[in-house]
């Protein structure tokens, strides 16, 4: 992992800046965050299998079923004017607070559309023709692309070595009957991107995606729950679901159920080109494309992968632990000798409950929590805005190099995050609290949810003197430099002109 501190508060060599900003000047951007979605399991998320049953519901899990008629017009095409108007109309015709209040983390949600321009729009995101061009860029078995089947109930991996060659790719496509997992096809392809992309913005959580390709007659993986909320979009053919009562509700990990465990579905239906359709975290399911028709195609979008209350109490935890001990005497005391030899430890739980009672009681009055590593990893990880174009306006600060008497506005916020976090002084070894702030403007597209890749942090660091001024140009549509809440006008100027450098303020 690299990390990129772009400055902290050191401005001399912005005349440099300046003049080359009187030079090539590039023109401001709106700042408007477009957004998307998440999937993951080694950075690569959900997967789909087989079927049983006779096309009826039955069972005890409420799965809400829409059907829509053609409005005939391009009502229920995706709107990107913001991430929350994305996921509404993705959802459409349900409406967002129908949604988290009776579906999300509870129960699946059908959506059974009768519409040809969704269907067109939905067949246009990735289709089993795209493969032939795809592999010519370089794909690699593992990496981009998975190839199985199931049998007997259990996943067969029919992945060859090293590069993807698709001409043997559509081999065993047909005479083997294997499906096709594509691995996050938003690096490739734009329209995911632009689609996941507003969805991250939307989650606040990171978003994924695999497009599934199944021969007819054929399944690709058995009976699993997956750990991340999943959306399924139907893009070419038909698929036929089954999903069961979950076993582990709202699940951390993935894993595979055996077929006498899971018994009789609680739903069971047919997707068709258009349709919709969402399950919770830990829902059992499988997916095979019924015989005798054309193959079919599905993506799968999916997000809140190690997103729970828990991950969030074990990021913030030790943060507090660390301010607590610097206060608190018995914080510091050490343990009983030889404590870590024991195998029994009843001894000490009753001393450490205290200790979290002292948390709690100190949690209630903190204004900053550190957050050891979600956030950071959120931003590193994420998708870079969406773009036409080289994306320059990104890494080159547009508009007048701001002064005292500037107006300025932050941008791209839904790309940013501030946080609290210690600083180790390379000097004496000593901690600090410093305020961090993390943006996704540079984050390359090429890496998302590709787990090993590399990633590199970018952002500026800040005294903790600073958090008042930076929150109010976070909390206010545009502030003057001169009112900022910083004791001389030299910090205020160099505090923004940190941030402009960064592309964050215009």
């Amino acid at each position: 992992m690299k990390v990129a501190w772009s400055h902290e508060l050191c401005v001399h060599h912005l005349l440099m800046l300046e003049l080359l900003v009187n030079l090539t000047m590039c023109a401001l951007f709106s700042g408007r965050c477009t957004s998307s979605l998440l999937c993951l399991e080694d950075r690569t998320m959900p997967k789909k299998a087989k079927p049983t049953g006779n096309g009826k519901e039955e069972g005890s899990v409420p799965c809400k079923q829409v059907k829509i008629e053609a409005a005939g017009g391009p009502s229920s095409i995706l709107n990107f004017e913001s991430p929350s108007d994305l996921f509404e109309s993705l959802i459409s015709p349900i409406k967002t607070e129908t949604f988290f209040r009776e579906f999300w983390e509870k129960k699946p949600l059908l959506i059974q559309r009768d519409d040809p321009a969704v269907a067109t729009y939905y067949r246009s995101l990735f289709r089993l023709s795209d493969l032939k061009s795809l592999c010519s860029r370089g794909m690699y078995y593992g990496r981009d692309i998975n190839v199985c089947r199931c049998v007997n109930g259990k996943k067969k991996v029919l992945n060859k070595d090293g590069k993807v060659h698709f001409l043997q790719l559509r081999k065993d496509f047909d005479q083997k009957r294997a499906t096709i997992q594509f691995h996050q096809p938003q690096r490739f392809k734009d329209e995911l991107w632009r689609i996941q992309e507003k969805l991250e913005c939307y989650f606040g959580s990171l978003v994924g995606s695999n497009v599934y390709i199944t021969p007819a007659g054929s399944q690709g993986l058995p009976p699993h729950y997956d750990d991340v909320e999943v959306f399924i979009l139907q893009l070419e053919g038909e698929k036929h679901w089954c999903l069961y009562h979950p076993t582990v509700p709202l699940a951390r990990e993935y894993s595979v159920e055996a077929e006498d465990r899971i018994g009789r579905p609680t739903h069971e239906f047919t997707l068709k080109p258009g349709d919709f359709l969402y399950f919770p975290r830990g829902t059992i399911h499988q997916a095979d494309t019924p015989p005798g028709l054309a193959h079919s195609t599905h993506v799968t979008i999916s997000t809140y992968q190690n997103n729970s209350w828990g991950d969030f109490l074990l990021d913030t935890m030790s943060g507090l632990v660390f301010d607590t001990a610097k206060e608190d005497l018995e914080f510091r005391a050490g343990i009983p000798r030889q404590l870590l030899l024991q195998v029994e430890a009843t001894a000490v739980a009753t001393r450490l409950s205290g200790f979290l009672r002292t948390l709690a009681d100190r949690l209630e009055g903190t204004k900053e929590l550190l957050s050891a590593d979600m956030k950071k990893d959120f931003v590193m990880n994420r998708l870079p805005p969406y773009h036409m174009g080289d994306g320059s306006e990104f890494s080159t600060p547009g508009g007048q190099l701001p002064r005292l008497d500037s107006t300025v506005r932050l941008q791209f916020k839904d790309h940013t995050i501030l946080t609290v976090g210690l600083h180790q002084d390379q000097s004496d070894g000593t901690q600090e609290k410093m305020i961090y702030i993390y943006h996704s403007l540079k984050n390359r597209r090429e890496t998302h949810m590709m787990g090993n890749e590399e990633t590199e942090s970018h952002g500026l660091r800040f005294p903790l003197s600073h958090m008042d001024a930076l929150k109010q140009i976070w909390g206010h549509p545009a502030v003057s430099v001169k009112n900022l809440k910083l004791p001389t006008d030299e910090e205020k100027e160099n505090l923004v002109l940190s941030l402009w450098t960064e592309c964050l303020i215009q």
